[in-house]
């Protein structure tokens, strides 16, 4: 299994942001930096208009976490940081508290595949003040963008109907990193294979490709550019037909077509990459077929995603293979998750349970965070998924029938039936790995299976039915209280 340390040699502990550093800075300074803490990660609205998501990235936010060392490198360059004052902004003390610092904390989270929802913990981290909130941007970076490509390629796959699609995304994805996390999430996600040689390798993707325009251009001649690319690859051979007249491409595909048969091999498909390809490929599709290849596939590129290929099924396309990429591993249409990283608990020895719970207020209601040490208990009836609500950890999960209140309007209740099952599990306990979370290929067919439970309303692209999700009592009464208290001092404690 390929990590992150594999990716990245040096120390990665300076991916954060500064002000990360500050404030551990200031928790060390002000003797508080052991005192315990939990925190939570998760977004506030499903991404590209639709009504779930897909996680991904944990594994390498795991990674990340296990192997967190502040070198002397890393220390030598802070030590060179100042103020607008000119002076060091951290003193030589926190400079060696930081060399010798480990993450020790715990973590609990949604396993990569798992369907998930606006406002459930996707991780949440228990450790000491200054070490959970130190971390706090690069699991947002690692868990944000794989999240929201595996949603994407969910979605694309779904608009697919059965029929592969292949990742073609690296040669547009916003850099390398981009590219191989895209490349991973996408596989998760749903897609059939990558043309990103690097991802298969490091993690065991299927890799396909056919040819560019300028394999023909260098010949100068469609006929013998296709020709040498048989010859050169017999048992695998896609052509790219729309260098100069697309269906005069096709013929003469056909045309080696016939000759790979002579020789005992077939012609796999022809690929369209512009024009009308509802029509093209009709077209291609009738000549292959009188021609006698009704098994080779037409294979559609050019900027698609699932509102096009949608729109590309009713107009009654024969397309069999889609290679998809700008829009897949950019998320084109919606380039960020904003997933948000809130502290729900700090330790209390004198409060009654021994945890203090921090507010944050907002005039956006979306934004009030909620209080407490939060899990998620997902309830299925007859193998469909109806809902989930989320509940204090400290206390038994609820059971059916479980009631909630709507998290965007906390007037309005509900309650759930079914088999309940916990949604978070521990991947990481004294800052080791647990073995819960690596395998690619599990979660990807979590990813298969959850979507497979969850309702077509709640799937459909325009307008989803809104997937129950909801406050326990205990978490819903104190999130109201707090808020309540909280603005009666205008935030003052």
């Amino acid at each position: 299994m390929t990590q992150l340390t594999d990716l990245y040699r040096s120390s990665l502990a300076l991916l954060t942001d500064l002000y990360q550093l500050t404030m551990a800075y200031g928790y060390w300074k002000a003797g508080v930096a052991e005192r315990d803490s939990v925190f939570h990660l998760h977004f506030r609205r499903h991404p590209f208009g639709g009504g779930h998501a897909v996680a991904a990235g944990l594994d390498q936010a795991l990674d990340y976490l296990e192997h967190l060392r502040f070198d002397p490198g890393d220390c030598a360059y802070l030590g060179s940081l100042t103020g607008a004052d000119g002076r060091p902004l951290f003193e030589p003390a926190f400079l060696d508290y930081l060399g010798a610092l480990r993450f020790t904390g715990t973590v609990d989270a949604v396993p990569e595949g798992r369907v998930c929802f606006a406002h459930e913990p996707l991780v949440r981290v228990r450790a000491s003040i200054l070490q959970a909130s130190l971390v706090e941007t690069p699991l947002l970076t690692m868990v944000n963008f794989a999240t929201l490509v595996a949603t994407k390629a969910a979605r694309v796959c779904q608009a697919a109907r059965g029929e592969p699609v292949l990742e073609f995304g690296l040669r547009r994805a916003q850099g390398i990193d981009g590219g191989l996390s895209a490349s991973r999430a996408a596989w998760i996600g749903g897609v059939a294979a990558t043309s990103n040689v690097l991802a298969g390798k490091l993690w065991g993707l299927p890799v396909k490709g056919t040819h560019a325009h300028s394999w023909v251009m260098f010949w100068g001649d469609e006929e013998r550019a296709f020709r040498a690319y048989a010859d050169a690859l017999p048992g695998n051979v896609t052509l790219l037909v729309d260098t100069f007249d697309t269906l005069e491409g096709v013929e003469r595909a056909i045309a080696i077509g016939r000759e790979l048969r002579a020789r005992g091999h077939e012609l796999l498909g022809v690929r369209l990459d512009s024009g009308d390809l509802a029509h093209l490929s009709i077209e291609a599709r009738a000549r292959l077929d009188a021609a006698g290849f009704a098994a080779t596939r037409i294979v559609a590129s050019n900027d698609l995603d699932e509102a096009v290929m949608t729109s590309l099924h009713e107009q009654g396309a024969r397309i069999d293979t889609w290679g998809v990429g700008t829009k897949l591993v950019t998320a084109y249409d919606q380039p960020a998750l904003g997933g948000v990283y809130k502290v729900g608990a700090v330790a209390d020895p004198a409060a009654a349970d021994g945890w203090q719970y921090p507010i944050k207020l907002s005039e956006q209601p979306i934004k009030i965070s909620t209080p407490g040490i939060q899990a998620v208990r997902r309830f299925r009836r007859h193998g469909v998924l109806v809902g989930d609500v989320i509940h204090d950890a400290l206390r038994p999960p609820p059971a059916a029938p479980a009631r909630a209140w709507d998290l965007d309007d906390p007037t309005r209740g509900f309650a759930l039936d079914g088999d309940g099952e916990d949604l978070l599990v521990t991947v990481m306990a004294d800052g080791a790995r647990t073995g819960a979370e690596g395998d690619l290929a599990a979660a990807r067919a979590r990813a298969a299976a959850d979507l497979a439970a969850l309702s077509p309303r709640t799937r459909r692209f325009l307008n989803p039915q809104p997937y129950p999700v909801g406050l326990d009592p205990v978490l819903h009464e104190r999130k109201l209280a707090l808020v309540a208290a909280a603005r009666a001092q205008g935030g003052a404690r």
